[in-house]
């Protein structure tokens, strides 16, 4: 298949998958996602990202329709329907199907379970990146993989009208994440990113990338930051399960990093290692 769609049990291509209206993802952005690429038909750091999914449903108390070894089987078992080696996979579980209303009695007895999965090309590693920054005005809950995403959305527009890959947020200077993806400094050969508190979400791609840098002896420190630090860091990266590890050297319409390149290319290449050796069943 050119791409395939789960829900609830039954199967078709994306396009073709009709839901109900009733689904609370559809009113209220009830739910959880999560979401990784594929190498060669191998859902990259799947553990990593099934643990995360289970740990936002508890946080807003949605009991998956499935356990993790079978949440597991069945994503594997939709990535190998789906032709193109390199892929996009997603889910989510939603409340359920019910009337409208906020509260949870209005939900379904059981949560609605949603998958896709459809081509998908990773970010170019090698090329620079641009980005703009802009106040986190979003809730105080980031560390849930919640499917309500409209301030995300319109920050990632924001970068889109300016011509950036991303937006990095910040609360009062501190700098949180960005619209879709975590975002480290280095400084003095140091690595520096936001603690996993409830205003960053805990990103699989950043977990990796903290345990390359002490297998490569770089120093590491997860810390709240500032603005200007970033400003006048070294580099600047995002990365994200789906984007890898991108090079920031512009911000705000001015240069920014670019100044510690080796150390940056030692951990770009590491975490690349690191993908397709999974990938290669190593």
């Amino acid at each position: 298949m050119e791409n395939i769609a789960y829900y609830n049990g039954r199967v078709s291509t994306i396009e073709d998958m009709m839901v109900p209206m009733n689904d609370r993802a559809c009113f209220l952005g009830d739910g959880v996602y999560d979401v990784t690429a594929v190498m060669e038909h191998v859902p990259l750091a799947l553990d990593d990202h099934i643990d995360r999914f289970y740990n936002s449903a508890r946080l807003v108390g949605i009991e998956p329709p499935l356990e993790k070894a079978a949440l597991r089987s069945l994503l594997k078992e939709l990535v190998n329907r789906v032709d193109s080696p390199t892929q996009f996979l997603y889910w989510q579980v939603s409340r359920g199907v019910g009337p409208r209303g906020h509260a949870f009695r209005f939900a379904g007895a059981t949560p609605s379970l949603w998958v896709f999965s459809r081509p998908h090309t990773f970010a170019d590693v090698t090329k620079d990146y641009k980005a703009i920054t802009m106040e986190d005005t979003r809730f105080f809950h980031c560390n849930i993989k919640t499917i309500d995403l409209l301030p995300n959305v319109l920050a990632a527009q924001r970068a889109e009208e300016a011509g950036c890959a991303e937006t990095i947020l910040h609360r009062n200077g501190r700098v949180t994440e960005c619209a879709h993806s975590n975002v480290h400094i280095l400084k003095n050969g140091t690595l520096i990113t936001a603690p996993l508190d409830n205003l960053i979400l805990p990103g699989v791609a950043r977990k990796h990338i903290l345990a390359i840098c002490r297998k490569l002896g770089i120093p590491v420190e997860e810390r709240p930051y500032m603005l200007a630090e970033l400003l006048n860091a070294d580099e600047i990266f995002f990365s994200s399960s789906s984007a890898a590890t991108c090079r920031i050297v512009e911000v705000d319409g001015r240069p920014a990093g670019g100044r510690d390149l080796e150390t940056f290319v030692a951990i770009r290449d590491a975490y690349q290692a690191e993908m397709r050796a999974e990938a290669a069943g190593a």
